[in-house]
């Protein structure tokens, strides 16, 4: 499910270290054709069959794709110490009081000190961090043979969040800012609050002004695929015409689609790469699960999700910001929460918060993601096409993990759990009612 949070949103969380609810489009490098079926005799218990289509993947392609998963264990935990590690660095070294000092003498207009520090903050944090940022979104991408992209086009893709961070993080911060000055006391409810609309309107933005800076969107023509899309959509009532292919073969070998908007921007669309590498079957269900969020209004539902993970997130900073004030204000040269020198604290603070709280917000995610599956499965009614999806999907993530690995790190369900839930459906076999 493609994230309905800002752009504007990811670039501030980006650049703090923090998690936010976005949610990353269903991706995989697929291969060329999809594998047949196991031979699965009728009857066979779900058990078993679930584990007869993940015994099709050889060894070492499971092994890779474990590496890779279980290596995003690390990063989790690297990005947060880095991050941390920022925060501290700028407060410990003066350089967040000494660039407050330095916009305040700009210019007296509380707006414009908070717009300047932000700008300038967000800059730093991006050269700080860029070495690992290239080796995440980069080097580590094409390792495992997931990225296309040359190191040119990725860097241009990054500076491009940069801009959009520059525009609208500054903004988000004015608003914030002025209600930490106007409400001393209750400011992180207001705060939380603000931050919600934020997230609501990027689900109306995103899909026509943000994400066509990334992709080039064009209208799908083979009407063998576009049809059957479309039939789907009228069945669920969604308000589409048109089916979008997005370029997204330029950066990466992955799999993806998604149903995003509302209000008259409602929009289905799905990359090349979908188109490439998967069979009818499996892109209705891939497409019967992407309305799924659309239908069941996983938007809104995140929305309120995120609503309360930043109320929570800014009560724990109202707490921490008061008392890390008390203890270093002088030495770091930090005034109190309406001071922008502070901003580190509140980064650091957050990200502390978001790190220890991923098992909670990949359940959120879980959930909502289970819940999309079994509408997609009841829309396509493509159990076994799923179940090869299921397979794609886990070249790049851990098939089969043990249920604590999937409650801590998985914002998606596993492969062995999707693919048991298309063989119970499968099993069920229920019959359409009576035409008498």
């Amino acid at each position: 499910m493609k994230s309905t949070v800002a752009l504007f949103l990811v670039g501030f969380f980006l650049c703090f270290g923090v998690w936010t609810n976005v949610r990353a489009q269903e991706s995989s490098p697929a291969p060329t054709a999809s594998a047949p079926a196991p031979s699965i005799a009728p009857g066979t218990d779900p058990a078993t069959a679930t584990r007869a289509w993940l015994d099709t993947v050889p060894a070492d392609k499971r092994a890779k794709s474990d590496a890779y998963f279980e290596g995003g264990y690390w990063l989790i935990l690297w990005n947060f110490l880095l991050n941390a590690a920022i925060a501290i660095f700028l407060l410990g070294s003066g350089i967040s009081a000494r660039l407050r000092d330095r916009v305040e003498r700009l210019t007296r207009f509380k707006a414009m000190q908070v717009a300047l520090y932000t700008i300038a903050f967000i800059l730093l944090n991006a050269v700080l961090s860029f070495p690992l940022s290239v080796y995440e979104g980069f080097y580590r991408e094409h390792q495992y043979g997931l990225a296309t992209q040359t190191f040119g086009g990725w860097f241009g893709d990054q500076i491009k969040v940069l801009i959009f961070a520059l525009i609208g993080v500054p903004v988000l911060l004015i608003v914030l800012y002025a209600i930490f000055r106007k409400a001393p006391r209750s400011w992180w409810i207001w705060a939380a609050a603000v931050m919600t609309v934020f997230n609501l309107l990027i689900s109306f933005i995103f899909p026509v002004f943000i994400a066509p800076a990334f992709n080039k969107y064009t209208p799908l023509e083979d009407p063998a695929i576009r049809e059957p899309i479309l039939a789907l959509a009228r069945a669920n009532q969604i308000p589409v015409d048109k089916v979008f292919v997005v370029d997204a073969s330029r950066q990466s070998t992955r799999v993806s689609a998604n149903v995003a908007g509302f209000l008259g921007t409602t929009r289905i669309a799905l990359n090349d790469n979908l188109l490439k590498q998967c069979t009818l079957p499996e892109i209705r269900q891939v497409m019967g699960h992407e309305m799924g969020h659309y239908v069941l209004n996983h938007g809104a539902k995140l929305a309120t999700y995120g609503a309360i993970f930043f109320l929570v997130g800014f009560g724990l900073i109202s707490f921490g910001f008061d008392a890390l004030v008390r203890k270093r204000g002088a030495a770091w040269g930090v005034r109190g929460i309406g001071d922008p020198a502070g901003l580190p604290i509140v980064a650091l603070i957050f990200a502390t918060y978001s790190f220890l709280a991923t098992p909670i917000s990949n359940t959120f995610g879980r959930v909502t993601e289970a819940e999309a599956d079994i509408f997609g499965l009841n829309t396509s009614r493509e159990p076994d096409g799923m179940a090869k999806v299921a397979l794609k999907l886990g070249t790049y993530r851990k098939l089969d993990p043990t249920p604590m690995e999937e409650f801590i790190f998985f914002d998606h369900p596993s492969g062995r759990a999707r693919i048991r839930m298309a063989m119970d459906w499968k099993a069920a076999h229920l019959p359409c009612g009576s035409t008498e």
